[in-house]
């Protein structure tokens, strides 16, 4: 029998499984090497409604597509920067959709804990544009990006996801990049190696926004700390993961609903690192990525600290253990039952 997979728990198991779910400490971490389904078997999430106490069940990305594009972001104390991103997000999807009457989208703001006035921010734009286009959901506590970015992709109704940052520093023009680089290669695998296969959105495909091509301008206005943490880290992820994508860690990546579906509840890194344990998913289950170089910008206000640095070598760490010695298991052709 088929377990049953939901796209989240509820505040009260929330509150039971923190120090299983969240990564705050890395002993705890230790713990997370068993099968991430059992988390799956849990209450399902709700959406948090401004103007309603009654709760509205997520979605599930098992189920069929309502929406053509899916766009998750993650917010956690981001609400100095979060509206400038969904001002210039929504403007691009409004106008797309007001010329194709066929796009359709939503956009899913995963609140991961914040302490700040980001849900307040969130309601504000589920008022204007309505619950259809803009939802939040929330964590309760701060999990990480990678707990917040599993959560909204499983909770996804797009036959695309595009996951992206809440500082805006890649330019969502940019998804048509991902788009087209994703229907072409999708045409390309529908013809060669299965004829039968009528939506291209049914062949896992990933898109990786990458900021190589910028590495050597980076290189030059960089402290030398600074470039010495970034060539050690690379070099670490290779030894982790093994090689393939050059910029595993830009947060813009598109993901066809198949693909989604076989790799998100395969998840378990919930922190910095789990883009790099996603493409090895990718090599591991046959999914192609492909590399496409997007145009990006450094905002101020990075998370990023000395013990992330310290936290992203441990997940390599666990990702190099809990796979390489099998204590991770990879499950394949899940599907959701109600």
């Amino acid at each position: 029998m088929a377990p049953q997979l939901h796209c989240g728990v509820d505040a009260k198991a929330r509150s039971r499984k923190r120090v299983s779910l969240c990564f705050d400490r890395p002993f705890f971490s230790l713990l997370w090497l068993r099968p991430r389904c059992s988390f799956r078997t849990t209450t399902p999430s709700f959406l948090e409604n401004p103007s309603s106490l009654e709760k509205v069940r997520c979605p599930s990305v098992f189920g069929p597509p309502e929406k053509y594009l899916s766009l998750v972001i993650p917010a956690f104390d981001e609400e100095a920067r979060l509206p400038l991103t969904l001002d210039e997000t929504l403007r691009y999807l409004e106008g797309r959709a007001a010329v194709n009457k066929s796009f359709t989208y939503e956009i899913i703001i995963v609140d991961d804990g914040s302490r700040d006035n980001t849900v307040k921010v969130a309601f504000d734009y589920i008022k204007k544009y309505k619950m259809d286009n803009v939802r939040l959901i929330k964590q309760g506590v701060n999990c990480g990006k990678g707990a917040a970015v599993t959560k909204g992709a499983l909770c996804s109704r797009g036959e695309l996801i595009l996951m992206l940052d809440a500082d805006g520093a890649t330019k969502i023009t940019n998804l048509e990049k991902l788009e087209n680089a994703i229907l072409t290669y999708g045409e390309k695998i529908q013809k060669l190696r299965d004829p039968s296969v009528e939506n291209i959105f049914d062949v896992p495909l990933v898109a990786c926004g990458s900021r190589a091509h910028l590495e050597q301008q980076a290189l030059a206005t960089r402290k030398w700390y600074r470039n010495f943490l970034m060539k050690g880290f690379h070099l670490c992820v290779l030894l982790a993961a093994g090689s393939g994508i050059r910029d595993t860690q830009c947060g813009f990546k598109m993901f066809t609903r198949s693909a989604a579906q076989q790799l998100f509840i395969n998840l378990r890194l919930t922190r910095w690192c789990f883009d790099v344990e996603l493409l090895y998913l990718c090599k591991r289950l046959g999914i192609p990525a492909l590399e496409i170089a997007v145009n990006w910008t450094e905002i101020p206000g990075s998370k990023l600290r000395m013990t992330s640095i310290l936290h992203m070598l441990f997940e390599l760490l666990l990702i190099r253990i809990g796979y390489g010695f099998n204590v991770w298991k990879i499950h394949q052709n899940l599907v959701q039952t109600s």
